[in-house]
């Protein structure tokens, strides 16, 4: 390809690579440009798994993923040194690692390769080329794939940095929600299960998959106004009076006015969960009397999920139910408790449901 030839090929994929905000799309449509500007057979993005140590394929055209010890092959050599390597025969020099070839079938001839940094010069993965189409690699070569490994680091580690910013902020979201729980005898596992059976449900409806997620955050805080109801009402182990009754009902819009105005997503769905998840299908729960689909989705699925949980869980003042008597009682309150259709998507998911149950068992 012609010097002009790369310099078109390059613009006309500078505005795709800028708008695109999935780093995994990100990723394979750099190696793709990859592949056709430097005209090779293949090109591999591996990363650098620092705990299991070892070099992965988060791109590798033609083949499944590879996993090869980090201080192996070419790849290997180029992450520990952090040194751009051109190797133009592969099986005479001793630090190519010949086994991957005698895994895939492939015939390895020569190799580009370049380091990916983060922002602090640590090395993130390597970036590859293998078997240039015709001649050998050049200089304008390396340089193309070093400028295509500046764009690949830096989509990597902001993914990076988003995925623990994520997960940190999924982690104060089920603290919060179990703040609720000190005082009442649920056990953190016990929102925990919530959640995952809401998100199971959210997938078998075919939502997306950020929806999903966030019903799996938003659906454990269903209880979380229960931090405003009084001790005397809220641990009593006697029946409540009427008043009493009727203090507790606040809990759900106590939570929903804690949640309600916030711009995030997460927390707009929150607050109805909170809100609703003791509404009936029926028009006979509280705190509003809605009915049927005015109820809103989220507090419907949380409903059968919280519901299901509880009855199959130990309490001081009950023992667990069993599973026959859990499933029969609460299909006997299809369309009088329950979403007919929700309840309907829960038990067929049932095998799901147990499995979630055993792996987040209370201790």
């Amino acid at each position: 390809m012609s010097e002009l030839g790369r310099i078109k090929l390059l613009l006309s994929s500078a505005e795709k690579i800028s708008r695109e905000q999935d780093v995994d799309k990100l990723l394979l449509m750099l190696s793709d440009l990859a592949r056709d500007i430097l005209q090779v057979d293949r090109c591999s993005l591996f990363l650098l798994d620092r705990e299991k140590g070892e070099l992965w394929t988060k791109v590798a055209h033609g083949v499944e993923e590879i996993r090869v010890p980090s201080g192996s092959g070419i790849v290997g050599w180029v992450a520990k040194h952090g040194e751009n390597l051109v190797v133009e025969d592969a099986y005479s020099d001793p630090r190519f690692n010949p086994e991957v070839d005698k895994k895939t079938g492939y015939r390895t001839r020569n190799i580009l390769a370049v380091p990916l940094f983060d922002k602090k010069g640590n090395v993130l993965g390597v970036f590859q080329a293998v078997n240039k189409l015709s001649g050998k690699f050049s200089e304008e070569d390396v340089e193309l794939l070093t400028l295509l490994a500046g764009y690949a680091s830096s989509a990597i580690e902001n993914s990076l940095l988003q995925a623990k910013i994520k997960e940190a902020y999924k982690e104060a979201i089920m603290r919060l929600s179990h703040a609720a729980e000190y005082k009442d005898p649920e056990t953190f596992n016990h929102i925990v299960r919530v959640g995952l059976y809401a998100r199971l449900m959210g997938e078998k409806l075919g939502l997306e998959k950020e929806v999903c997620e966030n019903l799996m955050l938003a659906a454990p805080m269903h209880d979380i106004g229960k931090i405003g109801i009084p001790d005397a009402i809220l641990l009593k182990k006697g029946k409540l009076t009427d008043w009493e009754w009727e203090v507790m009902k606040r809990h759900t819009i106590i939570g929903y006015e804690i949640l309600k105005n916030s711009a995030s997503e997460l927390l707009q769905m929150a607050a109805l969960v909170a809100l609703d998840h003791h509404e009936r299908w029926d028009g006979t729960g509280y705190p509003n009397g809605k009915k049927g689909e005015e109820i809103s989705l989220w507090g419907r699925i949380t409903s059968i999920a919280d519901v299901f949980d509880a009855l199959m869980s130990r309490r001081p003042y009950k023992e667990p139910w069993s599973l026959e008597r859990t499933t029969e009682y609460m299909k006997s309150l299809r369309g009088k408790a329950f979403d007919p259709q929700l309840i309907d998507i829960f038990f067929d998911s049932i095998d799901k449901v147990l499995e979630i149950r055993e792996r987040y068992k209370d201790e």
